[in-house]
């Protein structure tokens, strides 16, 4: 991947959950309106599962769906064989800062390559979890902003909403 400043954004349990059952294991309304706020007019990288677990092409987005089936086609998506292959159509859209969004196979590939961490550490622990996001070494990171937000009517659980910098 070149030098375009590759993002993650990511909501993550106190455990390192990310999905249970092909699905986010809670609500967070202010997480989602986050979420949109940051990658609208961009790139987002994403795999095949998590693309099925949102079930449509996200609006205002470039959606690249990463799978090894080359016959796979998704109508409002680009389907790309490799993370490389999904950076480099991003590089094309001349988009300086796409996001990889999920799931956990493309969090794995990705989490050494990235320069952004956009995280939401949900504060709970999820037992049945099935998909996780990598441990961070945080010698690697700097957290560039931290905000808390407690949980109410819209949000299930407290969230902290970070920013991290990988460290040069």
């Amino acid at each position: 991947m070149s030098n375009i400043n590759y993002s993650m954004i990511v909501a993550v349990s106190d455990n390192n959950v990310i999905g249970k059952n092909g699905t986010m294991p809670w609500h967070l309304k202010t997480d989602l309106q986050r979420f949109k706020e940051l990658t609208t007019n961009h790139c987002v990288i994403m795999g095949r599962k998590c693309f099925e677990s949102i079930g449509k092409p996200l609006p205002n987005r470039t959606n690249i769906v990463v799978s090894s089936n080359m016959d796979l086609e998704i109508p409002g998506c680009i389907v790309k064989p490799s993370l490389q292959y999904a950076a480099d159509y991003a590089n094309s859209r001349y988009d300086l800062t796409p996001f990889i969004i999920g799931g956990g196979t493309l969090y794995r590939q990705a989490i050494n390559l990235v320069n952004f961490l956009y995280l939401t550490r949900v504060h709970t622990t999820i037992e049945d979890g099935d998909v996780f996001f990598p441990e961070l070494d945080m010698n690697q990171w700097e957290v560039t902003s931290s905000t808390d937000f407690k949980a109410d009517a819209d949000n299930d659980f407290d969230t902290t909403f970070m920013i991290l910098r990988r460290k040069r």
